[in-house]
């Protein structure tokens, strides 16, 4: 018997949070380049590509200790290489190999490479194998 779909046919909302809606805006939409859809007192509102990004205004930010948001992309290097030039840092661990970019192969062969939002949140962007 298979299982009932309740959610499986709906859009995913996404979330992250920020305690600096100007400095958030500025970030998501002018740097990274999402479609800003519209700002109310509990959040700045993106079009991330046809998923709907919610960044939360918070008081504070409890910044989670993993990835919160990520992208899949068709060319990691490239799109580090436009984060860099945006002033975006790519990440850097001490407990695996990354090349000059901070992209990391995946024992699969996915690239991955990690950077902060203005409110310390951990995106990605990543490119599996082919």
């Amino acid at each position: 018997m298979a299982a009932k779909s309740i959610l499986g046919s709906s859009d995913i909302v996404a979330f992250v949070a920020t305690s600096d809606p100007a400095r958030a805006k500025a970030f998501y939409g002018d740097t990274l380049g999402l479609k800003f859809v519209g700002e109310d007192q509990f959040a700045v509102v993106f079009d991330a590509n046809g998923t709907i990004l919610r960044v939360a205004i918070a008081q504070q930010v409890t910044v989670a200790p993993y990835t919160v948001l990520g992208w899949r992309t068709p060319d990691v290097a490239t799109v580090a290489n436009e984060l860099k030039n945006a002033g975006v840092t790519c990440e850097r661990f001490g407990f695996f190999e990354q090349d000059e970019l901070g992209i990391w192969v995946a024992p699969g062969g996915t690239k991955v490479a990690w950077f902060k939002d203005p409110d310390g949140n951990m995106l990605s962007i990543s490119s599996a194998s082919h």
